[in-house]
């Protein structure tokens, strides 16, 4: 009976070495694509005379490619709607310089730049600092919208700047500008329930009922984001990167308007 006890608990040990083995493993697979796929191809950058860099933003919808409506690709939903409040919704270019679906569109006396990555989520970062690169924007002008699992879907927030706290994108984003100091809207999509695994849940697109709270969610991520791009510092973490992580600070917005026949907690 000993015996027994103790091989479970050696293998319940050796299946979570396991687990953290092949979760250090994916990471230095993204990595390793993250360097490659930064020395291909230089981008071309835009002439910085015609506008100044410091009016100059960056929107990125984080996401995978072909999966705009599963729950990892909300940031995604974002900038179409942004897109669609700015009235250039018919203006996406597919630009493979940046690896990624492209927008320039002007919003008072500030040029955004809106990206769709074409890679996937775990090495977005690739877009991101490639389209940095050739619109010559610095970190801190570049807000990654993203889903979060630990905000319910109803919920958002600004974060200015800190670590990525598991999300790959971010992580990939993180790594590939070399700071974290770049602000996310993060937009809740809430943990599975029951034996639903992370992957399935954020993997799977949102339900009927959930669509109905979504739609209140992305014109109130979108407000924000108007909000956030006109401000004359768009952030609030120190300068000189990864410094930012220790004492970065989210903003919640107002909270947003529950659905019919939902009650707001």
């Amino acid at each position: 009976m000993r015996n027994a006890s103790l091989m479970v608990k050696v293998w319940a040990v050796a299946s979570q070495c396991c687990r953290v083995s092949m979760a250090l493993l994916r990471r230095m697979i993204n990595n390793l694509m993250n360097r490659v796929l930064m020395g291909t191809v230089p981008c071309e950058k835009m002439a910085s005379d015609l506008v100044s860099s410091c009016r100059r933003k960056l929107v990125v919808g984080l996401g995978n490619p072909g999966m705009s409506g599963s729950r990892h690709s909300v940031g995604m939903a974002v900038l179409a709607a942004l897109a669609l409040r700015l009235g250039v919704a018919d203006q996406w270019r597919s630009d493979r310089q940046v690896s990624g679906e492209v927008i320039v569109s002007d919003y008072q006396d500030t040029q955004l730049v809106l990206l769709r990555p074409k890679l996937l989520m775990n090495i977005n970062g690739v877009s991101v600092a490639k389209a940095a690169s050739k619109f010559s924007i610095h970190p801190e002008h570049i807000i990654l919208v993203h889903d979060e699992l630990d905000k319910p879907l109803g919920k958002l927030g600004i974060k200015h700047g800190g670590s990525a706290r598991g999300h790959n994108g971010v992580r990939s984003c993180v790594g590939c500008l070399h700071t974290d100091i770049m602000p996310r809207l993060r937009i809740g999509i809430g943990r599975p329930s029951g034996k639903t695994s992370v992957e399935r849940h954020v993997l799977g697109r949102f339900s009927k009922e959930e669509q109905n709270i979504l739609s209140s969610v992305l014109e109130q991520s979108v407000d924000l984001l108007l909000t956030q791009l006109t401000e004359t510092q768009l952030h609030k973490s120190p300068p000189g990167g990864r410094r930012a992580a220790g004492g970065s600070k989210e903003k919640p917005p107002p909270a947003p308007e529950p659905a019919e026949g939902q009650t707001q907690n």
